[in-house]
């Protein structure tokens, strides 16, 4: 991308102004490179969503954005409802609520390296990975509707997890409203064997080393320590997400013209908040929120039982749990007032700072933990929301390495094979059912995840705690 396009703030802020069509500036969060990086669909697709009813004050992308469905993936929105704002399923994603889990395990590296060919096939057998990965857990219509209204909450109620986990689960664990009755059949019929499955594509559970502290105050307080190992979920809603986002963008396709709104790219498909069609999809969306949060507190048991296996009555305490996919009704300050702005982050992550209201009482002096996940064989990070986050970009920061490249160019350039190897040099075991997704998810298909996360912090986004090294990776 062009950095001429742009004006520069900062040097992590590039606006492009109003002109046209669009109703707020756009505005990339980023280091020069890393802009000079990204695929020149980015600038487009932000200002594109610039254009739509009821934006306030800027169109945001996180330092790992990259071309997405209608948003570019790292695109951050806030819609007022009182000014016909809208809802855009291409401004959640497909995967509704991916996000990122994380326990505490106290275990040091030699602790792990001593059982790691065992722990690692053990997880893989225990945790299904892969497309269309299925686990034990079935769902009629009554625990389907118990599921789509309860989350994790209703996870617990079933006997997955220990009731400290809903304390350092994003929502307490449960998208309130949810409404089931506007969840497809075919949409619970997709998720009724997925319950407590990883799924295929970028996500993973994987083991990682803590191999750097850069705060070591919020790392005592997150219960961070230098040598020890983490447990890192990454997944969503699977089938059940993909198809309630499928639906809508379809039906918001077709009735855009009715509620009189002109789509500059029919992937960014939307319908008032206050409409008949954005109410059922919030309400559908909420569902699926709640899917995603069920499924990772189901993996987390698994994770438990496996690891009681080697360790017995290992607490496997959680750090937290928050989701990158979501589109949330938040109190934010626009044109000098606080007011309730649905805030849309397709691949961004929340990132309160400290004393928010909705940060657990924990973490009030540092703010709130911010998972990001790293690519395959590279290092993830634990970052903390900082107070300039909410003014910045709406409390959002990155969620990930961004891809720079495609699947398919990906699968192209390199072997399945050949990767596992590497990172068995590396110390790395990877567990996959697939070599073809190995290749698809290489670590040189993706940017510097350290630079994302230093651009980050030099935005003012979220701040680094503690860097992690994988030393397990099962993925699907």
């Amino acid at each position: 991308m062009k950095i001429s396009q742009f004006r520069k703030i900062s040097d992590t802020r590039w606006e492009i102004e109003p002109t046209g069509a669009m109703r707020v500036p756009a505005v990339i969060h980023a280091s020069e490179q890393l802009i000079q990086a990204m695929d020149d669909k980015v600038r487009e697709q932000l200002v594109n969503v610039s254009t739509l009813p009821g934006i306030v004050d800027a169109a945001h992308a996180m330092p790992d954005a990259h071309w997405g469905y209608g948003f570019p993936i790292g695109g951050v929105a806030a819609f007022d409802p009182d000014e016909g704002g809208v809802i855009s399923a291409g401004g959640v994603g497909f995967d509704i609520s991916c996000g990122v889990r994380t326990h505490l395990t106290g275990l040091s590296r030699p602790d792990i390296s001593g059982v790691q060919k065992d722990l690692a096939a053990a997880l893989f057998d225990h945790v299904p990975a892969g497309i269309g990965s299925q686990g034990d857990i079935s769902l009629d219509k009554r625990r389907m509707d118990a599921m789509l209204s309860g989350g994790a909450s209703w996870a617990l109620q079933e006997g997955w997890g220990i009731p400290g986990d809903l304390d350092y689960i994003e929502d307490h664990g449960r998208a309130r409203d949810a409404l089931p009755g506007c969840v497809s059949a075919k949409a619970r019929q997709r998720q009724q064997h997925e319950m407590g499955t990883l799924g295929s594509g970028n996500h993973y559970l994987e083991i990682q080393e803590i191999t750097e502290l850069f705060d070591p105050d919020t790392a005592r307080v997150f219960g961070l320590a230098e040598g020890e190992c983490v447990v890192s979920i990454h997944c969503g809603s699977r089938g059940l997400g993909h198809q309630i986002g499928t639906e809508f963008l379809r039906e918001m396709a077709i009735t855009a013209g009715q509620y009189g709104i002109t789509l500059p790219d029919r992937e960014l498909a939307c319908a008032p908040i206050e409409s008949e069609t954005g109410q059922r999809y919030i309400g559908a969306m909420r569902s699926a929120i709640n899917c995603a949060l069920a499924n990772r507190q189901i993996i987390g048991h698994l994770t438990r039982q496996v690891f009681h296996g080697f360790w017995p009555g290992l607490a496997l305490p959680l750090l937290y749990d928050v989701s990158h996919n979501t589109c949330k009704p938040e109190p934010h300050e626009t044109a000098g007032q606080r007011k309730l702005l649905y805030v849309h982050r397709k691949g961004a992550t929340r990132a309160l700072g400290p004393g928010h209201d909705d940060v657990p009482e924990k973490f009030k002096a540092t703010g709130q933990p911010v998972l990001v996940g790293g690519s395959m064989g590279t290092e993830s990070w634990v970052l903390a929301g900082m107070s300039s986050s909410e003014a910045t970009a709406f409390s959002s920061a990155c969620h990930g390495a961004g891809r720079s490249m495609s699947r398919n160019q990906a699968r192209k350039r390199w072997k399945g094979r050949q990767l596992v190897d590497q990172l068995a040099e590396q110390g790395i075991t990877r567990r996959s059912p697939s070599f073809r997704g190995v290749a698809e998810e290489a670590p040189g298909a993706y940017k510097n995840v350290s630079e994302v996360v230093m651009s980050s912090e030099r935005a003012g986004l979220a701040r680094r705690v503690a860097r992690l090294k994988p030393v397990i990776c099962i993925k699907g």
